[in-house]
């Protein structure tokens, strides 16, 4: 593996002070950020190494044996120990204990060293030697409100969701080259917020919830992601009422179609209906029309219309209509 020279990377001497280095970093980080160069496979290369530059450089202990040691750094403590301060030749059992205690077994001349950091550097970046088992992510929910006519014929919402995410940084990780992530903080995730079009389907009433598959909290270890649940409130509607799956409304009808029978408007969610009201029709008497009610969540049948009469008595009346209900009342007294 090619030895990188961080100072480098960030375009700083190696007397550069922590401040030179921390706007050297933030310089280059807002060149070089995923979100600013989506796609950008080169891109995101460069923001990882820079990352890992500054994650070492600005960290006082990091630096001073970085210094010494090179990119052989985190091993400082281990060469302190094998005396001299240098780096001692590795052995087999040494390296069986770096893959887990003689799982596998390696044999490294001089020259195949560098492909033990390689195998050691891709196993930090994909979690190969973590503990970590795979965790389906959390459901989220979120209130939508609509009004009847969108819970009647179905709709969609452009939602703005808070969601997790694997860091672009570290690949998921959480570390880089066993350095904790700066960018996601060692957790492998990022917190953003992203905007989601979602469709609620046509029948949905106060209390429904709405299951959009995949699209909750970001899965752990490989894991899963959770759902988006979408809790549905209807709004109140200024002319019908909701009961179940059956709409009602009030209808108002003149006195004289009331008494001589005719025919009358009724509202419904899709338009006017003809309804035709029988002579010596009673006030509060309530008409069904099949079918013109709200969908079945998830079925073909609709509920009902439920049209109830408001017999209107007439007002302002002329004189030859008085002596008409005169005339009426000497006929049906009371």
């Amino acid at each position: 593996m090619a030895s990188k020279d961080y100072y480098s990377l960030l375009g700083v001497n190696r007397n550069a002070s922590e401040k030179e280095i921390k706007q050297a970093f933030r310089r280059l980080a807002r060149k070089h950020h995923p979100d600013v160069n989506p796609g950008d496979k080169a891109a995101e290369e460069k923001f990882k190494e820079i990352s890992q530059a500054y994650e070492v450089l600005s960290d006082k202990e990091k630096r001073k044996k970085y210094d010494q040691f090179g990119d052989q750094w985190q091993y400082a403590d281990q060469f302190a120990r094998a005396g001299g301060g240098q780096p001692p030749p590795f052995t087999d059992a040494d390296i069986a204990g770096m893959f887990g205690g003689g799982a596998r077994s390696y044999h490294f001349g001089a020259e195949g060293l560098d492909s033990l950091f390689d195998e050691l550097l891709r196993g930090s970046r994909a979690g190969t030697y973590t503990s970590r088992a795979p965790r389906r992510g959390q459901d989220i929910e979120q209130q939508v409100e609509v009004a009847l006519e969108e819970a009647f014929g179905g709709t969609s919402r452009l939602l703005s969701l808070r969601a997790e995410e694997p860091c672009a940084t570290c690949g998921g990780s959480g570390r880089i080259q066993n350095v904790a992530c700066s960018i996601c903080r060692g957790r492998g995730i990022i917190s953003r917020v992203k905007r989601l079009e979602v469709k609620i389907p046509a029948g949905v009433k106060t209390g429904s919830r709405v299951r959009v598959a995949g699209k909750g909290g970001q899965g752990q270890g490989g894991g899963a992601r959770g759902d988006l649940y979408l809790a549905i409130k209807v709004k109140p509607h200024h002319l019908f009422e909701r009961r179940g799956d059956d709409l009602h409304v009030s209808v108002d009808v003149g006195l004289t179609t009331a008494v001589l029978g005719g025919e009358i408007q009724v509202p419904t969610l899709k338009g006017k209906l003809a309804l035709k009201i029988p002579p010596e029709t009673q006030n509060g008497r309530t008409f069904r029309l099949a079918g013109q009610g709200m969908p079945h969540l998830g079925k073909a049948p609709r509920g009902d219309l439920k049209a109830r009469v408001n017999v209107v008595l007439p007002s302002k009346l002329s004189p030859e209509e008085k002596e008409l209900f005169k005339k009426l009342s000497q006929v049906r007294p009371g």
